[in-house]
């Protein structure tokens, strides 16, 4: 397989909320770690050269503020969809949405929730990283970005046949 056929996947979990009372779930902000790590995430996406071409977001409000706070650090212009089936979903229902990203994106960003994104990131990772997989298997922390080289079409992945390339928590410097 050459170089050419490969895609990247990146998870994002959203960064820390907030707990307000009677607010529901979905709604729920960016506590303040939140809204110091999810600009340090999108410094870390341009620095790790990962700027996405497509980006599916959670509408949850948490997930819409990681994703537009990542994307001011980021310098990130690719256009995103904020699909419903995100918030919520099953390990399956993650991966048939990365299974439905148009051929023609090289490098899909996925901005959701736990434990989906751990979850399918364990599901994809056939092999990688040792360490970033043993993390990933341990725990995957809010802000956490993991990194997957995917083989050939979206269409036609399956369980195990994806790379972790890395997995990295950033975080932001407390005031």
């Amino acid at each position: 397989m050459t170089a050419g056929t490969f895609r990247r996947l990146v998870v994002l979990r959203h960064a820390k909320s907030a707990w307000p009372p009677d607010v529901p779930d979905a709604e729920r902000p960016l506590g303040p770690r939140g809204l110091r790590d999810a600009p340090a995430a999108g410094r870390w996406l341009r620095e790790g050269d990962c700027e996405p071409d497509l980006v599916v977001c959670s509408p949850a409000r948490r997930t819409r503020q990681t994703w537009d706070l990542a994307a001011a650090e980021s310098g990130v212009s690719a256009p995103v969809t904020y699909e419903e089936r995100v918030y919520g979903a099953s390990t399956e229902e993650l991966l048939d949405l990365v299974r439905e990203t148009p051929a023609q994106v090289r490098t899909l960003l996925l901005v959701v929730h736990n434990p989906g994104a751990q979850e399918l990131v364990l599901l994809l990772a056939g092999e990688g990283d040792a360490r970033g997989l043993e993390q990933a298997r341990t725990k995957f922390p809010t802000s956490a970005i993991a990194v997957l080289r995917v083989p050939g079409p979206w269409a036609s992945l399956v369980p195990g046949a994806a790379r972790l390339t890395d997995l990295v928590v950033p975080r932001g410097a407390k005031p």
